[in-house]
């Protein structure tokens, strides 16, 4: 039995849902502290330039929007170009290249039409949600017609039974049902009725995780609901947080957890409307975006300083790609600094070259030389006095 078959799913103006909330208190208390270190930071850098937002905090939403572009769609097993989701972003938002190197490849109509959904989901957050809403959100995600299947689009689902799946198209792992097509009209109505009046003393974080878990329950679309739901979810936090601007990823994080978050889904769905286990798992992972979001924050500050250092730097666009990538390393890929044989790696280019090039970074205040020599040389970001960060390389 799925939690939709159950009596007290059917019953009044939402399914009866439950969840010990002194069990969930000190995790809904450790994301609240997260939220504000992030809020703080961006405020503090906010009001340190005053005016217009500042391009450091420019490219940290285009950071953000662009990793939950990315993981919205790896989550369902798809992997866009990174170079053209970044270019329908800054697009969409109306940015300039917020301090990354810019490049030829643009936008595809798909990446244009996901990053238009996911800036309307948070920055409309005042608008109600329809069944028209969701259905346009749908119909983003498919600019073109998929080629060898027949896919309603930007309407509901078909009659044929609804299997929430995931692995490999001839292996899947078949999670659960959503409920028959019969009833789906009601049940979307009901849904979102609740979303757009949700009960007054509703804890608006938990809030978020309901409407998470009851959408995707529905799974109303013959595809897309994944991301429909994502998006959905990502503005129910932007209302908890009274905020348009995003600076993490909750489908990042969830990405990083994808296993669980199927094994999860299939928990609840089989078991009873005590969601306490669901939203427990919810918030750790709302927890997990946000400190990847400071994480990811403080990088994208020394980043964007960076380049305004160095914006009349005479560089290559192999020093270029090669400084790009030491200020984007995340782990210990280069925790001990870059020698000329990893330049040469990065770069295509000769052992003499390497050295060559990474003479003249030293010489331009892009690198400094660290303590050896030969062929141990190694090379670090020169500390710049201006740029403040809790990264190394």
């Amino acid at each position: 039995m799925y939690i939709w078959q159950r009596d007290d799913w059917k019953q009044g103006d939402m399914p009866a849902f439950h969840w010990q909330t002194e069990t969930l208190l000190p995790q809904l208390e450790a994301v609240r502290l997260q939220q504000g270190r992030l809020l703080g930071k961006s405020e503090a850098v906010a009001n340190s330039e005053g005016g217009e937002p500042p391009h450091e905090l420019q490219a940290a939403q285009l950071d953000a929007l662009v990793q939950n572009a990315l993981r919205t769609s790896e989550i369902e097993g798809e992997t866009l170009n990174v170079a053209s989701v970044r270019s329908s972003v800054i697009n969409q938002l109306g940015l300039d290249n917020a301090g990354y190197i810019v490049n030829d490849i643009k936008g595809t109509p798909q990446t244009d039409a996901l990053a238009k959904l996911l800036v309307e989901a948070t920055t409309q957050t005042q608008a109600s949600l329809s069944l028209q809403t969701l259905c346009l959100w749908q119909a983003a995600l498919f600019p073109e017609p998929p080629r060898f299947v027949e896919l309603r689009i930007g309407q509901l689902r078909g009659d044929a039974a609804m299997q929430v799946v995931s692995g490999r198209l001839d292996q899947p792992n078949v999670h659960f049902e959503a409920p028959p097509r019969e009833t789906l009209e009601a049940e979307l109505q009901r849904f979102i009725h609740w979303f757009n009046h949700a009960p007054k003393g509703l804890d608006v974080l938990l809030r978020a995780g309901i409407a998470h878990l009851w959408l995707v329950t529905l799974h109303p679309f013959d595809d897309g609901n994944g991301r429909v739901t994502r998006a959905l979810t990502d503005r129910a936090l932007a209302q908890a947080e009274h905020s348009s601007i995003r600076y993490y990823s909750h489908s990042a994080a969830i990405m990083a957890r994808r296993s669980e978050y199927y094994e999860m889904l299939e928990q609840t769905q089989k078991g009873s409307l005590d969601l306490t286990p669901w939203l427990s798992w919810f918030l750790t992972v709302l927890n997990d975006a946000l400190t990847q979001g400071l994480a990811r924050f403080d990088q994208v500050l020394t980043k964007t300083r960076f380049w305004q250092q160095h914006s009349q730097t005479v560089l290559n666009q192999r020093q270029i790609k090669v400084l790009n990538r030491l200020l984007d390393t995340q782990g210990e890929e280069f925790l001990q600094g870059i020698n000329a044989s990893k330049y040469r790696g990065l770069a295509k280019v000769s052992k003499a070259t390497a050295t060559r090039e990474l003479a003249d970074l030293v010489q331009k205040n892009c690198l400094t030389k660290l303590p050896g020599g030969g062929r141990s040389t190694r090379y670090a970001l020169a500390n710049h006095s201006n740029i403040t960060t809790t990264h190394k390389v």
